[in-house]
């Protein structure tokens, strides 16, 4: 005989049906109202729950009367968040969570409302995350959403600045005008776009958040220089194109550095889900942000004034909005890749601590340094041998090195610092060519004294000169002394 158990899915109340079959056998032993089964293995739901005819119950619940415990069914449901397993208690058939989640789940509608929201709840999580990725990745999506309904909603704002700007300027002859100001602005702006990746591809590996912000922050300069085009109406074709190559220049970097920031959390080598749930999240988030454009513009729309200066006074409001959820955001993007300052901050917590931090414990201690200049010093001191005459006599000097981008103050700054090391040396028993530890002791010392004199009497040496007529924005050099040196990643 054979029989089947069907369970419909789309309904949480079992109906039994027995589907008997042909005997194709006959037994002489008749079929046991015991039915007998090996111990139970949890299953994997499907559109059916199939179990064996020959069922038993647990051991240590009595056939005879008393008391109904409930009973474990072999049928376990596996869920994206959770995993929950059938019990009957005599009466009720219900779905226990054993997750640690809610006690359970009756089949007869009590719970209904709840489970309807944990299951639309899980339906929203299944739609916009990755089934595998790091805890930091729904901290990044929440700053995202902040960050990409502002910011899209902006853009509607600044685009309907500039269709003003257009009407306002060139009235007589708009259809001509408009469509060659449009052409020249993106032409330019995808122009400087190559322009700019191709000369600064490599620092979006190296210094992937400082130059995302970076860029983020002109970003929303360029949409600030749109909306201004309705009050400069004949400037139109320069404000639009300096506008849309910021904006180009910033799709650029957002393109480029998209796929580093989307590898950081694919743990599973899952990166395709984890960039296709980004672009529904994209475009999800910029559809709230058009919604919330459209309302601001309905509920000025009877006051065309206060409508062409609404995009004045939420400009400053959701621009900061939106540089920090993109702050906030890329703080929480922990990259694997090592980089000089990532390396420099694991070496130095080798050195001193003894351990190797983690990704997320090097990115908050490497920040993204918006403000931070290429080095903090452009220039070094060191001890040079030279030789003089016929007689080659040996001479020992002071070589300062400048740094490519010094400018006027760091060559005054390391000539005065130069000039207190040289002052220093004539005092001190200090020898280059001494191979103990002392040697290189006291240098660094003298170097650290020198310091600290330049930078006490640089401001007051300037105000001096400046005081006496002399130059000092300019400091002629030779060909040799024009030399630079340069890091391989500057």
């Amino acid at each position: 005989m054979q029989a089947t158990l069907y369970s419909p899915t789309s309904s949480n109340q079992f109906h039994f049906q027995w589907i008997a079959g042909d005997f194709h056998s006959v037994t002489s032993k008749p079929i046991s109202r015991k039915l007998k089964i090996s111990p139970p293995k949890p299953l994997i739901a499907t559109n059916s729950l199939r179990t064996p005819i020959n069922y038993e119950p647990e051991e240590g619940v009595d056939e005879g009367p008393g008391p109904i415990f409930p009973e474990r069914l072999p049928v376990v449901i596996r869920r994206s968040g959770g995993v929950s397993r059938y019990m009957w208690d005599g009466s009720n058939l219900k779905l226990v969570n054993l997750d640690g989640g809610a006690s359970s789940l009756p089949l007869d509608f009590e719970d209904g409302f709840r489970k309807l929201c944990r299951v639309w709840s899980l339906a929203v999580r299944d739609f916009f995350i990755p089934k595998r990725v790091p805890e930091n990745y729904m901290d990044y999506v929440k700053w995202k959403f902040l960050h990409r309904v502002f910011s899209s909603a902006l853009q509607v704002l600044a685009t309907q600045a500039m269709f003003r700007a257009i009407g306002i300027g060139y009235s007589r002859s708009l259809p001509s005008a408009a469509a060659l100001n449009w052409v020249l602005k993106d032409g330019l702006g995808r122009l400087s776009r190559c322009i700019y990746t191709a000369s600064l591809a490599s620092a979006f590996d190296t210094n992937l958040k400082r130059v995302r912000f970076s860029t983020s922050v002109l970003f929303s300069l360029s949409i600030g220089v749109e909306l201004l085009t309705p009050v400069f109406p004949h400037q139109f074709l320069l404000l639009a194109t300096i506008a849309n190559i910021a904006k180009q220049i910033s799709l650029s970097c957002y393109l480029a550095t998209g796929s580093a920031v989307h590898r950081s959390f694919a743990i599973a080598d899952n990166l395709g889900e984890v960039s296709a749930k980004a672009q529904i999240q994209t475009v999800c988030f910029d559809n709230l942000g058009l919604m919330l454009a459209a309302m601001l513009n309905m509920l000025f729309k009877n006051n065309q004034r206060l409508l062409a200066g609404l995009p004045f006074v939420v400009y400053p409001i959701f621009a900061a909005i939106d540089l920090f959820g993109i702050y906030q955001g890329l703080k929480h993007v922990y990259l694997q890749t090592l980089t000089k300052d990532r390396l420099e901050i694991i070496l130095n917590s080798w050195i001193e601590l003894g351990y190797v931090p983690s990704p997320a414990e090097v990115s908050k201690k490497e920040g993204i340094n918006f403000l931070r200049s290429k080095g903090e010093d452009y220039y070094f001191l060191c001890i040079e041998n030279s030789y003089i005459g016929w007689a080659r006599t040996k001479q020992q000097g002071i070589l300062l090195c400048l740094r490519e981008g010094a400018g006027t103050a760091d060559i005054v700054m390391g000539l005065l610092q130069a000039c207190y090391l040289r002052k220093a040396l004539s005092y001190s028993r200090f020898r280059a060519c001494d191979t103990d530890g002392s040697a290189l002791t006291e240098w660094s010392k003298l170097i650290e004294n020198s310091k600290v004199s330049a930078l006490r009497d640089s401001c007051l040496l300037d105000e001096k000169m400046t005081e006496l007529g002399w130059a000092v924005k300019n400091i002629l050099l030779n060909t040799e002394e024009q030399a630079r040196y340069s890091f391989v990643d500057d």
